[in-house]
């Protein structure tokens, strides 16, 4: 009957021509069915709404300009009838507002609705006005936690709205929605209550992180919530300690590092103590070498055994001494086990105990995994030197930037590998690099040799500064030798530091004191040492251009993320001075010091954006790209947008372009759409920035939609723009073979192309060289990654891509890139942290992830295909070699199957009977792979780990992983066994045996020659 009536209604003027009737139940009739008829007629019911109105006597408006007729008259006695009417009558105006599009006075009276208004109702007037209502909750208890003000003034009817609907998604079981709305509001009571009721703690609080990685934008809050989320995970029965580090890490607490790390390594079980090793290799992973030392340095020593710690040669020896041990092997464990045996009163608890300690030092050092990566990169190697040889012949001798560039490329392209071949075996080539480019070509052998810390020292001695006075050789390979320790020891230099510091108190040739400068800020990158600062910034103060570039540069990696004074005094001296390179130095380094603190940097960004100098104004925008790395804040995005439409200076538009890179690379995809515009400005500045800014934040993606913006840039009317756009491409590229997307395969070729095209111009040919580098860095096995896979930024990458994208200025910056490679592998690791040889599986089509074929030799200059001549005699020999061929294989059909393969092997290796049927067999769809391997990023979601002996200690794709074992009475076959750092002895003999074996792996990297084969009648 209703449905009937609700039909029949074609107005509401009769309802409305009730609320003016004197009898309440009239009235409330009408109330109660223009309710439920508002969708229809509410522009009938909107010309009522201030006689409606005044049944709603007391509700306020939140919207200050609306004042609407309320008149008191229509309060009855019955207080709870009248206060019924007074909801009904405000959820009616409420939904007229909402049809009208007035969303803060529909959000206003709906409040007044009190229950009324249904949080639960499915229907898009309550969908709207929720997220209203939360939008504004929100936005208020943000601005009084900003303004630190009391939340009291919050509307208590809102927080009831907010508080129902967080309920409500409790009941129902959406535990996630229920964590977004807190977050948002910040609610922290409530997100604890979620995901303490949720259905899977350990997946609510993962969520939970990675929400507030990447929807909280305020880092003091962020800060809150990670420590609410500790809170949760230590009152766990069986707590995730890998997530507990890592928030802990965020919060920069090592203490308490520490202490989870010391119960794990003091528990009785070897699975403990494996999960404490995990824990240390996801924390290195994060390349954070301040926090890494300070928890090194709070694990306590063995109780029992004060005595025998404190002697020399001990294995829990001071930090210094374990510094440059032999990283991951058990020559350090049997050492601390020989030293043991001689204390008969020790308890044995304290001896495993020391015994892992002595591990996880080494693993918190980053000596271990380093010392691994090497081992890897040496073993896997698959450069192609053909690329290098091709290169070097088609470069001019006279062009000295594309020979330069060339030994960039070099340098790159076996980067970390130990490899350097081709330099000795061009060595008259490479003489002829003169002043910077001998600095480069020296510097090079710290890209090649990066992570060799043990024998870095004695493989650079050649080139160190001889003497107090900086010795007779050349200054520039002395400098680029001292730049060279600190690209080899970056980021882990407690054992080269001192070196450095000496060598540049002991000199003032200022080519050296460059050198010494940037190996100082790479050795000690982040530990904001005041000793070494002062010795940087006495070099500084001598005022030379050349050293004080450097210094200003050193001083940034130094202090990177300390936020502190320092950077005032920097840049003060940047306005003292009238040195360009100087105050260009120190604009990067002053962006450094800010680096992740966000907000904090505020009144810094902003005092250098509105400087009158654009070096400064420059310097603003890295300190904007540094200080929001990998935030994606809109704050942040819009400033830069800002400056990159607005600045007179192409220099602060095209480093505002592409700052966005940085801030944006926690979301590559979203990239390339903010850029696009850009990229088709009429300002080649503009284009050259926006190519960078996608190579920078989509670097190793492969990402589609980046290399589709790229390509036109590649083949842009202005050359450094083209130059820009082929390292972006090879950014972007790296780890992406031709299988898997087919314009890899094109942009190969383009790059062979502008580097043997005669007519090509030089800024291009060397975009183009560097290009093949990137594309190939490593051997092959490295990407470029900016996150961590626990999406942390990993601090080492992001610095070394800010001081790489400095090369525009001075070449020899170009290395820094090389800090930003992260190796492609799965190595799992044993409890005595070696390299079991085991198999897993690659659920998809090896072709998919395959390294890219080697190039050959062109067998002809010529472009056309000429036919082919073809002689009488020829045509004889042929047909004589057929026929014997066919006589061989009838003569061994009866000698078996064997020799009748072999036999047909030959026939096709001298292409006598043409070219032989080829079976294609289907290609598999899986693929082994045995430990340790390569596992490029896309690859990683195809990993399975196969039942057997290994088990992981945590189920992760690729990087160290820690194994369990099931077997563990039984002998282990172990890989990675012929590293060159274990191969080699200490000392100078090291160099030779390194090189002779680096030697002949590049031979065997060389094209084969043809099979032999014997002729028999």
């Amino acid at each position: 009957m209703a449905a009937a009536a609700a039909t029949m209604v074609s107005s509401a003027g009769g309802l409305l021509a009730m609320l003016n009737e004197s009898h309440p139940q009239l009235k409330l009739h009408a109330l109660s069915n223009l309710v439920s008829f508002v969708d229809q007629f509410w522009p009938e019911i909107s010309t009522s709404v201030p006689i409606i109105n005044a049944l709603n006597a007391r509700v306020p408006c939140l919207n200050a300009d609306i004042k609407l007729v309320v008149s008191r008259e229509s309060l009855y006695e019955d207080e709870e009838f009248d206060q019924h009417q007074r909801q009904l009558a405000a959820l009616l105006v409420s939904k007229v507002f909402y049809y009208l599009g007035e969303l803060n006075d529909s959000l206003s009276y709906a409040l007044g609705a009190g229950p009324l208004f249904d949080v639960s109702e499915d229907s898009d007037y309550v969908h709207t006005l929720l997220s209203k209502a939360i939008d504004e909750y929100a936005s208020l208890r943000s601005k009084a936690a900003e303004s630190s003000a009391e939340v009291a003034s919050v509307d208590p009817r809102l927080e009831a709205i907010v508080e129902r609907m967080l309920d409500r998604c409790l009941m129902d079981g959406k535990y996630h929605q229920a964590m977004g709305i807190a977050i948002e509001c910040r609610r922290l009571d409530k997100l604890e209550e979620a995901i303490t009721r949720s259905d899977n703690v350990h997946l609510t609080l993962a969520y939970s992180i990675n929400v507030s990685h990447s929807f909280v934008y305020r880092r003091e809050y962020r800060q809150e919530v990670l420590r609410l989320l500790v809170k949760v995970y230590q009152q766990l029965p069986s707590p995730d300690y890998l997530s507990i580090c890592q928030c802990l890490m965020f919060l920069d607490e090592p203490e308490g590092v520490a202490n989870i790390l010391e119960k794990l390594l003091r528990s009785e079980t070897k699975e403990d103590a494996l999960l404490a090793f995990q824990v240390a290799f996801d924390l290195v992973e994060n390349e954070h070498q301040a926090f890494l030392l300070n928890v090194r340095d709070r694990l306590p020593p063995p109780k029992s055994l004060p005595s025998e710690s404190e002697q020399p040669g001990s294995t829990d020896s001071a930090p210094a001494q374990n510094e440059n041990s032999t990283a991951p092997d058990v020559q350090m464990t049997d050492g601390s086990s020989a030293s043991m045996t001689n204390m008969h009163d020790a308890d044995p608890k304290e001896v495993v105990y020391a015994e892992r300690l002595n591990k996880i030092k080494g693993i918190l050092s980053g000596e271990t995994s380093i010392q691994l990566t090497l081992q890897f990169l040496y073993s896997h190697n698959k450069s192609d030197l053909l690329i290098l040889k091709t290169i070097k012949q088609s470069v001019e001798m006279r062009n000295s930037v594309c020979h330069t560039a060339t030994i960039y490329a070099n340098a790159i392209m076996h980067a970390g590998t130990t490899v350097d071949t081709f330099l000795r075996e061009n060595l008259d080539w490479l003489s002829r690099a003169t002043n910077w480019a001998k600095f480069s070509a020296t510097a090079g052998l710290g890209v090649i040799h990066r992570g060799h810390l043990q024998q870095g020292r004695s493989l650079m001695a050649p080139y160190l500064p001889q003497g107090a006075a900086g010795g007779g050789g050349s200054p520039y390979s002395e400098g680029g030798a001292l730049y060279a320790l600190g690209l080899i020891h970056a980021n882990h230099g407690e054992g080269i530091k001192q070196f450095l510091r000496d060598s540049l108190s002991s000199t003032n040739i200022e080519v050296i004191q460059h050198g010494a400068c940037l190996g100082l800020g790479l050795a000690a990158l982040g530990t904001a040492d005041e000793e070494v600062y002062d010795d940087i910034k006495s070099v500084l103060y001598t005022d030379s251009a050349v050293a004080g570039e450097a210094a200003g540069i050193s001083m940034g990696l130094l202090m990177v993320g300390t936020a502190s004074e320092k950077a005032s005094e920097m840049l003060a001296y940047a306005h003292e001075t009238q040195h360009e390179k100087i105050i260009r130095g120190l604009a990067l380094g002053i962006a450094l010091t800010v680096y992740g603190r966000e907000e904090e940097a505020d009144t810094l960004i902003e005092q250098m954006t509105l400087d009158q100098d654009p070096i400064l104004r420059y310097g603003g925008m890295y300190a904007l790209a540094l200080a929001y790395r990998g935030t994606a804040n809109n704050k942040a995005i819009r400033h830069l947008l800002h400056f990159a439409v607005s600045d007179v200076s192409d220099d602060v538009r095209r480093t505002a372009v592409l700052a966005l890179g940085f801030v944006l690379y926690s979301e590559p995809e979203q990239t390339p759409r903010i850029v696009s515009l850009l990229s088709e400005s009429y300002n080649p500045h503009v284009r050259y920035g926006a190519a960078l800014a996608v190579g920078i934040s989509c670097a190793g993606t492969g990402l589609s939609e980046a290399i589709a913006l790229l390509e036109p840039l590649t083949s842009d009317v202005v050359d450094f723009v083209r130059q820009g756009a082929l390292i972006a491409m090879a950014m972007v590229m790296i780890q992406v073979n031709e299988a898997s997307d087919s314009r890899v395969g094109t942009f190969r070729r383009q790059l062979e192309k502008i580097i043997l095209d005669k007519h090509e111009d030089t800024m291009s040919k060397m975009g183009a060289i560097l290009a093949s580098g990137i594309l190939d860095a490593g051997g092959r096995n490295v990407t470029i990654r900016l996150l961590s896979k626990t999406k942390h930024d990993k601090v080492t990458a992001v610095v070394g891509f800010a001081v790489f994208s400095q090369f525009w200025y001075w070449y020899p910056l170009i290395y820094f890139v090389s800090l930003s490679f992260s190796p492609t592998a799965l190595i799992g690791l044993n409890y005595d942290l070696r390299v079991p040889r085991f198999e897993f599986l690659s659920h998809s089509k090896p072709s998919l992830f395959e390294y890219p074929k080697p190039t050959t030799v062109p067998t002809t200059t010529s472009t056309v295909k000429l036919p082919t001549a073809v002689l009488s005699t020829s045509a004889k020999a042929k047909a004589r070699a057929k026929k014997e061929a066919e006589q061989k294989a009838n003569a061994k059909k009866s000698s078996g199957q064997e020799s009748s393969e072999s036999a047909e092997k030959d026939g096709e290796a001298m292409q006598v009977d043409g070219p032989p049927e080829k079976k294609t067999e289907p290609e598999p769809s899986f693929e082994i792979l045995t430990n340790p391997a390569r596992v490029v990023p896309a690859q990683e979601k195809f990993i399975k780990f196969l039942d057997g002996r290994y088990v992981p200690v945590k189920a992760a794709p690729s990087g160290f992983i820690l194994l369990k074992d099931n077997c563990p009475n039984e002998p282990e076959e172990l890989s990675l066994t012929d590293a060159p750092a274990t191969t080699s002895p200490a000392g100078g003999s090291a160099a030779g045996q390194q090189q002779s074996s680096s030697l002949a792996m590049a031979v065997d990297d060389e094209p084969q020659p043809p099979q032999p084969f014997e002729y028999t009648s």
